[in-house]
């Protein structure tokens, strides 16, 4: 019955969840040992968008002012992001990631990818691409 299988579907979900809410604490240590799993997702995205203004990133993250400005402090005192002016307005300043930041992510991604691909080990190439494809069909249907 359809509603069965909608209800195991929400089952997987939350376990799903759990395991990614665990994972995300597990990427932020191995950026390093004291980042907060909050400032991790800051500091990916300012990683793939950056250099920013603070007021995108607050946007961009739904974040309020403060919680972004306690993130962003995070992360420069462990020397991940730095804050330079804005050379189009010199008011404003622009968050980026240091080299030390990139050199992280890109180490804590490649293990993250070697740990997954052993995981998934007993999946064949048809059955990962099948399950890559319909996850992202999922993740569009809700989105």
């Amino acid at each position: 019955m359809r509603s069965d299988v909608v209800h195991r579907l929400e089952q997987e979900v939350g376990v799903l969840l759990r395991r990614v809410r665990r994972a995300i604490g597990e990427r932020a240590r191995l950026v390093h040992e004291d980042l907060h799993p909050s400032a991790y997702f800051l500091l990916v995205h300012v990683a793939e968008h950056g250099p920013l203004r603070a007021s995108a990133l607050v946007e961009a993250m739904d974040l309020d002012k403060g919680a972004m400005s306690r993130g962003v402090q995070h992360l420069i005192d462990l020397g991940l992001v730095d804050r330079t002016p804005d050379p189009d307005d010199g008011r404003a300043t622009l968050i980026a990631v240091t080299d030390e930041g990139r050199t992280r992510l890109a180490d804590m991604a490649e293990h993250r990818r070697k740990r997954l691909d052993e995981r998934l080990a007993g999946w064949s190439d048809d059955e990962l691409t099948a399950f890559v494809s319909e996850l992202a069909r999922y993740n569009a249907t809700l989105g």
